[in-house]
């Protein structure tokens, strides 16, 4: 498998699940900014979105959006435990998370990054960075006296979670009124295959 991805962008959190899941890959820097490839060659002919992550199958084609990636890797690792069986209840539980946390969280950032400040009035980052508090604590509520989002055990939902996290420092967002989160964070930062995946990305 192939692992389209930018630096500490979204391709962060199947970066991760890959390492956790044990599975070989490689992986392709992109200029998302120019949407190309190192070798020069147009991005948007491996993803028409333009977007990271894509990851390039073992049988061919190219599979995009981070929370359906995620699933694919997971399911080809069961034996790791980052993704519940298809049909329980528990899987529906982690699906109910990647899309919280894809809808509202992620999307909930964006309009924050210093790189969109002249685009994006102060009115409405002062109330996208509310909005953002108000889902932050939910998801604080959620890991009360757990380790992980659904228990003690790490699964594809909080490699996401964590991914978005480490954007707060950019938007200079306070993490300390969620203790829960914040300990969440360290907690996943300190994992061997986060380390990894943060320094094969350094490397870059």
């Amino acid at each position: 498998m192939k692992l389209y991805y930018k630096p500490g962008a979204c391709s962060l959190s199947p970066h991760i699940v890959l390492r956790e899941a044990g599975l070989p890959f490689d992986l392709v820097k992109v200029d998302l900014a120019a949407k190309t490839l190192a070798d020069g060659s147009d991005f948007r002919a491996v993803n028409p979105k333009g977007q990271v992550p894509a990851l390039a199958l073992d049988e061919g084609g190219i599979l995009t959006e981070g929370a359906a990636i995620v699933q694919y890797i997971a399911d080809k690792a069961p034996e790791s435990g980052l993704i519940p069986a298809a049909g329980t209840i528990e899987r529906y539980r982690v699906q109910e998370l990647l899309n919280f946390i894809g809808s509202e969280l992620h999307k909930g950032v964006v309009p924050l990054f210093p790189m969109l400040k002249d685009k994006v009035s102060d009115t409405y980052r002062e109330f996208a960075a509310q909005v953002l508090g108000a889902k932050l604590a939910i998801l604080n509520q959620q890991l009360e006296g757990k380790s992980y989002l659904t228990g003690e055990v790490f699964s594809v939902a909080d490699a996401y979670a964590y991914t978005v996290l480490s954007w707060l420092p950019r938007i200079s967002f306070d993490l300390s009124p969620f203790p829960n989160l914040k300990a969440f964070a360290e907690r996943v930062a300190a994992r061997p295959a986060v380390q990894a995946a943060h320094a094969a990305e350094a490397q870059g």
